[in-house]
Formats: structure tokens, sequence, C-alpha cells
């Protein structure tokens, strides 16, 4: 799937630059298509009807079955099928969104997520609405180490210049924030925010299946205020090599610590984690890229509820 979606988006580079031009819609980031799940979830827990969205072909799949990705789209999204002690729950914190002058965008909200049954579950977690390239495993069998079942980022070549984008953000100017893992709840402060990032690593394998990966291109930015309206072909800058000297760095820009990592799932079909080594030369050879946007920027289980975050019309420009 994955080489399928980076064969479409050299080809969508070639042709724009035959043509004199340097902007490469990546697919499907115009969320004009969608698939749609209806899942009724474990009668224990009340037996509801949901509706989960994926960026995908538009489709409509009925069931709890586990999600198998289009092979022409490489999005992952926040939402996920859980089954926890043979429960079955679905969490949808990313939707589709008609925009006021017509068409679709993606709509992610911070919102909780509760499962509880006297006796055998009692989760609430708190999940920021995102959308990325990768892909989560499903089913979501416990609310440990979330980032673990996501396998991060895709096959990549090329240095482009500029993340684009149109955005709309609603961003609480709250000092505190929601803490909410399993069974614990809290209130700490803090502010949350939206994100936008891409990085364009060099990944390569140990012969023991460890993946490591060294940041060539990053291009990264936290949205602290409310818009009253689109901002539209907004662009994200990406600075290649060691950024720590740049300007523009700010500390969130930074390489990802073992505490953050993402993963990915490696040559033994195991998922491990990416450990980022250094930085990579500006001209060293690109080998994944991780695009991801988000209505939070504070981790798993933290942030500010009632963020939201739309986004439309994601281009890469060189």
């Amino acid at each position: 799937m994955q080489k399928s979606i980076f064969s479409f988006l050299l080809y969508l580079f070639v042709i724009n630059r035959s043509f004199g031009q340097s902007v490469v819609p990546v697919p499907f980031g115009d969320f004009e298509q969608w698939t749609v799940r209806i899942i009724k979830e474990s009668g224990i827990i009340g037996g509801n009807t949901r509706t989960m969205y994926m960026i995908a072909p538009s489709d409509t799949i009925i069931g709890h079955k586990n999600y198998e990705p289009s092979s022409l789209s490489s999005w992952g999204t926040s939402n996920a099928l859980a089954n926890v002690a043979g429960i079955v729950k679905t969490s949808v914190t990313v939707f589709p969104e008609q925009r006021p002058e017509g068409g679709y965008c993606a709509r992610m909200d911070t919102q909780l997520a509760t499962c509880k049954v006297l006796g055998i579950v009692n989760i609430t977690v708190l999940a920021s609405g995102s959308i990325f390239l990768g892909q989560t495993e499903e089913p979501i069998r416990s609310a440990n180490n979330p980032m673990s079942k996501v396998s991060m980022g895709i096959p990549f070549q090329g240095h482009p210049k500029n993340l684009i984008f149109d955005y709309k953000a609603k961003i609480s100017q709250d000092s505190t924030v929601t803490r909410a893992k399993i069974s614990s709840f809290s209130e700490i402060p803090g502010r949350d925010k939206a994100s936008a990032f891409v990085l364009l690593q060099h990944r390569w394998e140990d012969d023991r299946g460890n993946i490591y990966a060294k940041r060539v291109g990053t291009g990264k930015e936290l949205f602290d205020r409310s818009t009253d309206h689109w901002v539209n072909g907004y662009k994200i800058p990406i600075l290649y090599g060691d950024i720590t000297s740049h300007p523009d760095f700010r500390d969130y820009m930074d390489l990802l610590s073992e505490e953050s990592s993402y993963y990915c799932r490696n040559s033994y079909g195991k998922m491990v984690p990416i450990q980022e080594v250094g930085w990579g030369d500006e001209n060293e050879p690109v080998t994944h890229m991780i695009l991801m946007f988000s209505s939070g920027c504070l981790g798993a289980y933290i942030g500010a509820l009632g963020n939201s975050f739309w986004v439309d019309n994601v281009k890469l420009e060189y």
C-alpha cells in the first residue's frame, strides 16, 4: 500500500513539473472521499450503533471488522475500533465536515472516550483528534502506550520546500488541561494547542529488527489561537539538516525523545519504536515521511477538551 502511494506522489510531482508547476496534492488530502464504517457496540455498554470515518475511497463497511487500509490512501486517523475484555467500543474524534463554500474537510476534536462495565472494565481516556500518514493497528485492546498501536509514516523520497494546507481552529485559552488515562482523571496546569507537522527521515534497520532514523527535514507549527474564518494556502517551511541554530527553531521541533518515539512495523512484522539518533545532512537521502495534523500537542491522554482543528487541501511544494 505504502509503495503504491509513494509512486502516485512521485507521478503527480513529475506531471506537475512537466507543466511548470511544483505543488503536489497529497492523495485524498482534499478530504472529498471517506469510507464510512457502521459499527454496533457491545450490548453491555448500551449496544449503540456508531459511525466511524476513514480517509479513503467512498465506501460503506457494516460490522465490527478490523479496518483493512485502501491501497490508494495512506491516511490513518485517531478513529479506532477497540475490543477490551471482549467488549466492542469505538472512539470517533475525526469527521468529514462540509465547508461553507462547498466541498469537505477533515475535522478533529479533543474529547473523552469512556468504557465502563461494573467489575469488568473501567476506562476513561482523553483523545485528541488526529490524521496522519500511517496506519492504526486494530483492534485496540488496551490503553497502554497508544503510539505502539500506530505505524507512523510512509516510504518517501524528495526534499519539498513547504507543507501547504487550509485550516480553521478553535483553541481553548484556559490555563489548565485535562489528564484522563484509564481510571485517573485530573485537571493540571498547561495550555494545549493544535499541531501540524512533516518530518522527513532517513531510516534503517539493524539485524535484530531495531529501526533507527536521522532527521533530514523538519516542518512543524503549533496553533494557539482560534480563527474566525478559514486560512487558505497556509505554508509551513521545511528546514533541512541540524536546525537547532536556525532562527526559526523551536523546542517542539527537536529530535524525538525515547519517551515520545513513534512506531513502525519492522521486517519481522513487529511494531518497534523509530529511534531518532541524530540530524541528517541536508542532502542526505530521504526514505520516509511522517505527516500529521492534530487538535492537540501534549501527547497521549492530556489536552484541552473542546479543542477543534479543521484541515483541507494538503499539498507539498517543491
